[in-house]
C-alpha cells in the first residue's frame, strides 16, 4: 500500500468514527465499506464495521467484524471485549469466557476495554470481579459518568450502599442530569419529603422514554417514603408505560416456554433415576422478585455454618454452556428438550467450579436469584444434596411489587398490568407442577406467616436446611456488614408487617391486575 492509499484510508476512518459518534450510522457504514475496499486487511476498518452494526443492533454482523478484527490484529483487547459481550447477548457463555480471557491476555489499558470487561464480567455473575474493572475504568477516566454509575450498580450488587452512594453523590454533584444515577441513589437513600419526587417528575415529562423510566420510578419511590400514594402510583405507571415502550416482551414466547417445561420435565423424566454431584452446601432460595427473599436470606445467613453469595446467574449459565446446542439464540421453548439430557453430574459440578469464587468459605452458602425457580428439575438433579426454599406471597403484593420496581435486563413482563398478572399465573402453575413431581423436595415459606411469626417460621426453616437451632436467627437485623439488596433498609429493621396488604392502598388503580388474576383462578 502507498503512503498516499495509506493516509486514505486514514481519513476515511477518522470521518466514519466521527459520523458514528454523531448518530450517523449509515454514513459511517458508507465510509468503512469504502476503507475495506481500499484496505481489506485494516483491523480498524473491520473494528469500525463491528460498532456500526452494533448501533444498528445487527448482533451477528458485529461478531464477525470483531471475530475479523481479531485474526488481524489478535492483541487487539477492544476487539475480543466486544466479542465477549456480544457472545453474552447471544446466549453463549462459554464463548464469552473465552473472548474474555483473550481481552485480558491482550492487555486492558484504557478506561472504555476495562469498563467493556467489568461489563461482561458482571453478565457473568462475578460482581467482585466486575467491581475492579469499573474501579480501574474510573480511574483511568475520572470525569465519565457512565462508569461511574456502573461502579455504583456493581457496588450495590454487592451490598456496599454507602460506596454507592458515595460515587453517585459524585456524579449527581457534577451533572445532575443523569437519569440512571437519579434513580440508583433514591433506591438507597429514604426520602424525607416529597420535593425530590416533585423535581424528578417535573424532568421525566421532558426526557426519552429510558430516562424518563429512571425518573420517574425514582420519584415514585421517594413519594412512597412520604406516603404520597396517588403521587407515587401516578410516577409508577408513568415509569411503567415508559419502560414498555423500550422492550421488547413476546408473552407468546414465554407461554410456550413455560409449556415447554412442564411437557419435557414431566412425570417418566422425574422417575428416572441420576446420579448428581454429591455435596450439600448450596442452598437456593427461589420465587419471584421483591417477594422477601432477602428476608429469608438473612435468617439463614445468620447462622455462623452459613454465608450468602447473592443473586448468583451460575446455575443458568452452566445450563447454557452445557446444553447440546449452547442454547444460542433460538427461543428458550425450543432450547428446553436439550437442558434435560444434560449429565446432571457434569452440571452440579460446573455449577459448584463457577460459584466457588462467590465463596468465603463457610461450609454452606444461599444462592438468592429468585429466578432459578424455572430450574427445579435440573437443580434437584444435579444437586440432590441442596436445599431448596420457595418464597411465596399473596399474589397482588407479589405482583405489585414487581410493577413498581424497573429492574435492569430482566423481568420484562413487569410494566405491564396484564402481563404481570398472567405471567404470574404461569409461575404459580409451574411452581404446582414441581410441587406435583417432586413432593417434599423444597420448603414452601409464607412471607407473610413469616413475618406475622417469626420464629416457629425460622425454626421450621433452618430445620428443613438440616442445620442445628442458633437463636442469632432471630436477631438478623442486628447483623454488620453489607446488604446486596434495594431493600437494604428494611432488612436491618425487625420484622414488620407494613409491606404486607400494602397493595390495597392503590386498589383502585390496580383493578386491571386484579380482574386478570381472577380470570386465571388465583383469588
Amino acid at each position: 500500500m502507498t503512503a498516499a492509499s495509506d493516509q486514505k484510508t486514514k481519513e476515511l476512518l477518522r470521518r466514519g468514527f466521527a459520523a458514528l459518534q454523531q448518530g450517523k450510522a449509515r454514513d459511517a457504514a458508507a465510509f468503512c465499506r469504502e476503507a475495506i475496499g481500499a484496505d481489506p486487511q485494516n483491523p480498524d476498518a473491520h473494528f469500525l464495521v463491528g460498532l456500526v452494526a452494533l448501533d444498528m443492533n445487527d448482533l451477528k454482523t458485529a461478531a464477525r467484524a470483531f471475530a475479523s478484527v481479531t485474526k488481524l490484529a489478535p492483541r487487539h483487547a477492544a476487539a475480543w471485549a466486544h466479542l465477549a459481550r456480544l457472545f453474552m447477548r447471544l446466549g453463549q457463555p462459554a464463548r464469552a469466557e473465552k473472548a474474555l480471557e483473550e481481552a485480558k491476555r491482550a492487555g486492558v489499558h484504557d478506561a472504555p476495554v476495562a469498563d467493556l470487561v467489568g461489563v461482561v464480567t458482571s453478565m457473568l455473575g462475578d460482581q467482585k470481579e466486575a467491581r475492579r474493572w469499573y474501579e480501574q475504568a474510573c480511574k483511568a477516566a475520572p470525569g465519565s459518568d457512565e462508569y461511574a454509575v456502573n461502579l455504583a450498580t456493581s457496588c450495590m450488587f454487592l451490598g456496599d450502599n454507602d460506596e454507592a452512594k458515595a460515587v453517585l453523590g459524585e456524579v449527581l454533584k457534577r451533572n445532575d442530569r443523569v437519569a440512571q444515577a437519579q434513580w440508583l441513589y433514591s433506591s438507597i437513600e429514604k426520602a424525607k419529603n416529597p420535593a425530590r419526587g416533585e423535581m424528578l417528575m417535573a424532568r421525566a415529562s421532558g426526557e426519552g422514554a429510558q430516562a424518563a423510566a429512571f425518573l420517574a420510578y425514582a420519584a415514585g419511590k421517594e413519594f412512597e417514603d412520604c406516603e404520597a400514594w396517588e403521587k407515587a402510583f401516578e410516577a409508577f405507571e408513568t415509569g411503567a408505560r415508559a419502560k414498555r415502550s423500550t422492550i421488547d416482551f413476546d408473552e407468546a414466547a414465554e407461554e410456550k416456554y413455560f409449556a415447554a417445561l412442564e411437557q419435557v420435565f414431566n412425570d417418566a423424566w422425574a422417575a428416572s433415576p441420576r446420579a448428581g454431584a454429591d455435596d450439600p452446601s448450596p442452598i437456593f432460595v427461589i420465587g419471584q422478585p421483591r417477594t422477601g427473599t432477602t428476608l429469608i436470606e438473612r435468617i439463614i445467613t445468620s447462622h455462623t455454618d452459613v454465608e450468602s453469595a447473592g443473586e448468583l446467574q451460575q446455575f443458568r449459565l452452566s445450563v447454557r454452556r452445557l446444553a447440546k446446542d449452547g442454547g444460542g439464540d433460538k427461543p428458550q421453548a425450543e432450547q428446553v428438550a436439550s437442558w434435560s439430557e444434560i449429565d446432571p453430574k457434569l452440571l452440579g459440578a460446573e455449577y459448584l467450579r463457577v460459584s466457588a469464587p462467590m465463596r468465603g468459605g463457610a461450609a454452606r452458602f444461599v444462592d438468592k436469584l429468585p429466578g432459578n425457580y424455572q430450574y427445579v428439575p435440573l437443580i434437584l438433579a444435579a444437586l440432590p444434596k441442596a436445599r431448596i426454599v420457595h418464597l411465596t406471597r399473596d399474589p397482588m403484593d407479589s405482583c405489585f411489587a414487581s410493577f413498581k420496581q424497573l429492574f435492569a435486563d430482566a423481568y420484562f413482563h413487569s410494566y405491564d398490568q396484564g402481563e404481570m398478572a398472567r405471567h404470574h399465573a404461569r409461575y404459580r402453575r409451574l411452581m404446582a407442577h414441581w410441587r406435583r413431581l417432586f413432593p417434599g423436595r423444597f420448603l414452601d415459606i409464607s412471607y407473610e406467616e413469616t413475618v406475622a411469626d417469626l420464629e416457629p417460621n425460622a425454626r421450621r426453616l433452618i430445620e428443613f436446611l438440616g442445620l442445628d437451632w442458633q437463636d442469632r436467627c432471630l436477631s438478623f437485623h442486628e447483623r454488620e456488614g453489607a446488604v446486596a439488596t434495594a431493600s437494604a433498609v428494611q432488612v436491618r429493621e425487625k420484622p414488620h408487617m407494613r409491606s404486607v396488604g400494602r397493595w390495597r392502598r392503590y386498589e383502585t388503580q390496580l383493578a386491571p391486575m386484579r380482574r386478570e388474576l381472577e380470570a386465571s383462578g388465583i383469588t
